[in-house]
């Protein structure tokens, strides 16, 4: 499933749905009912999200052929188009891997014993991979269309101040703490807290503010 993590990894707001991942491939070959069961609930995770996204709230008896049509409209294809044909088709093999699932799933109506140690072999090793490598199509084609069609806004970046700009603090705290030597170099400790933790230079640079506009304040 590197195709689908990949595409995980470039939409940052899909990571959580690598829990399945991980449990799809543990299980793929020591107890492929229990892959099944993970790939059917990343299925409806993505198809619910989307819906969720988009403001539809599906039922919550919905099978899982129905929540990817819904995600498959939420994202903005209309009934006439060919991908809409493809996704109905992808959703029917969604919907198949759930009854599947409850077919040989450990925990699906109870089972007997011996039912229990042979459900796994229902399923050819064949049949196991091409599953798995829908559910990982099917992921990757709902993921990617709805990021392409409702990319997520990013809030602008907050300027970054310049070092200079910041010499009565920069003093202060080369006062307090002094340089650093290494060799034949010489760095202030300002410069370096600057260059290495940003977000900390920062931090300081506001505490010795406040406390300078505080002393300035009349008693």
């Amino acid at each position: 499933m590197e195709r689908l993590k990949n595409v995980i990894a470039q939409y940052g707001r899909w990571s959580p749905l690598n829990d399945y991942i991980e449990r799809i491939e543990a299980y793929k070959t020591t107890d492929f009912s229990l892959a099944l069961e993970n790939a059917k609930a990343l299925l409806e995770t993505i198809g619910k999200e989307i819906c969720n996204c988009k403001g539809i709230e599906p039922e919550q008896t919905i099978t899982i052929n129905s929540v990817l049509k819904k995600a498959f409209t939420a994202i903005g294809y209309q009934n006439d188009d060919v991908v809409t044909q493809i996704s109905s088709a992808l959703a029917t093999i969604g919907q198949k891997i759930g009854e599947l699932r409850n077919t040989i799933g450990p925990t699906a109506h109870g089972r007997q014993l011996e039912d229990l140690k042979t459900r796994n072999e229902k399923v050819d090793g064949f049949t196991q991979n091409f599953l798995i490598d829908v559910t990982s199509i099917i992921a990757c084609f709902l993921i990617s269309a709805f990021e392409t069609e409702h990319p997520r806004e990013h809030p602008p970046q907050e300027s970054k101040i310049l070092y200079a700009e910041n010499e009565e603090f920069n003093d202060y705290w080369d006062e307090t703490y002094g340089e650093f030597t290494m060799g034949e170099y010489s760095y202030t400790v300002s410069e370096i807290l600057y260059n290495v933790d940003y977000r900390a230079y920062i931090s300081e640079l506001k505490t010795y503010t406040e406390t300078k506009e505080e002393d300035q304040c009349p008693k």
